[in-house]
């Protein structure tokens, strides 16, 4: 298995081709990363349109969103790549997927997680108008364009009013898509710290001097053994300084596999603490177990401090400690809420509810909607209609 280094590496490397217009060096890299999330997947996609190849940018881009069902600018892509093949029908479905994700807010601003693009309805209603231009659907694209015009700025209205003119006149649209040149970048402290670490975050060398280059603190790539683990440790419950047993390993199944090295004893705020640095944000309130060594390896859920307590002393061996975020099909539970009033399923996507159901959420789709999971069902419900499950009477 390549190192989480090795993957944020060769991503970083991508992006930096994509930057300079070097379309196959970006997609050597970019194909290097075994198993690649759904971002360099997109990545991919968007490379391939550069390059003129939209069928094998559908095929990225259809990776892409079947890992993260909740990345809008994954169908925008998508639809675009099927517009260029001239798959209308497709393209025009894309492009409402991606209006649905929108739930009726104005934008979706993708630049935290490394996109400098800011995905706006006005643009989706734009490609709507587009495709059902290509499709001589000429009422229905006014129409469209009259409602990108209601939710557009002032700053685009006369573009918006010249393209209204064009369909007027019966002349076909041209889709919107995300900018020459912009695919998703790994975080910036990610990239600052390729070099793996002790505790304390000083990097080392192979012949164990300091590296000009830094790791997050206490992260290593899975399966790379811990380098100076004895040296400097911080200790824990009162561990001497420099004694190698004060130090753990941290096995963590997540959105990938991480070795952390942690000191022994940590407590639940310090191991989400090093694996944020690695994970997505998220990866700070995902539930997490503990594989049990006396029960056949079973996954057992860290209900709290005195859990992991009782996780530390199992993990007595030189295994270290194994932790595991629990999800569905792959994807870690950001947390649980619980139903606070009936939701009927509107659409075959909703998650209907009723009052006392627990749901792990998966995904945040926008600050009104979350995609969960429960009782073997998957789909979205308001936020509204449920409370962080801490909060149950």
């Amino acid at each position: 298995m390549a190192s989480l280094g090795d993957l944020l590496r060769d991503w970083h490397q991508g992006a930096q081709a994509v930057a300079r217009g070097d379309w196959d060096c970006a997609l050597r890299l970019f194909s290097s990363v075994s198993e690649p999330p759904a971002r360099v997947s997109f990545n991919v996609g968007c490379v391939h349109l550069l390059a003129g190849d939209p069928e094998a940018a559908l095929r990225a881009f259809d990776r892409a969103v079947t890992k993260d069902a909740c990345l809008a600018v994954g169908f925008l892509q998508r639809g675009v790549a099927n517009f260029q093949l001239e798959r209308f029908q497709e393209a025009l479905s894309d492009f409402q997927r991606t209006l649905a994700q929108l739930r009726d807010n104005t934008a979706i601003d993708y630049t935290q997680l490394g996109l400098r693009f800011k995905l706006q309805a006005w643009e989706v209603l734009f490609n709507v108008a587009a495709v059902q231009s290509q499709l001589g659907l000429w009422t229905e694209a006014a129409c469209s364009l009259g409602d990108a015009i209601s939710k557009g700025p002032e700053g685009v209205r006369n573009d918006l009013d010249i393209a209204l003119g064009q369909v007027q006149k019966q002349v076909p649209l041209q889709p919107r898509q995300v900018p020459r040149g912009e695919v998703f970048r790994p975080h910036r402290r990610h990239v600052e710290h390729l070099e793996p670490v002790d505790f304390l975050g000083k990097a080392k060398s192979a012949h164990g001097e300091d590296a000009g280059q830094q790791a997050p603190p206490g992260l290593l790539a899975a399966g790379e053994p811990s380098p100076g683990s004895s040296e400097e440790p911080t200790g824990a419950g009162g561990a001497a300084p420099g004694d190698p047993e004060s130090l753990a390993t941290v096995t963590v199944q997540c959105v990938l596999t991480l070795s952390l090295t942690a000191p022994r004893g940590a407590d639940l705020s310090r191991l989400r603490a090093l694996m944020s640095e690695a994970l997505p944000p998220h990866a700070q309130r995902a539930q997490l177990s503990y594989q049990d060594p006396s029960e056949d390896g079973r996954w057992v859920p860290l209900s709290g401090e005195e859990a992991l307590r009782r996780a530390w002393r199992d993990a007595a061996g030189p295994g270290g400690l194994h932790l595991q975020c629990r999800g569905v099909g792959g994807r870690p539970v950001l947390y649980q809420v619980v139903a606070q009033h009936v939701y009927s399923a509107q659409r075959p996507e909703d998650l209907a509810l009723q009052p006392g159901d627990t749901v792990d959420v998966l995904c945040e789709v926008d600050q009104a909607w979350l995609e969960g999971h429960c009782d073997g069902r998957t789909g979205i419900f308001p936020k509204s209609f449920a409370v962080p499950a801490a909060r149950r009477a």
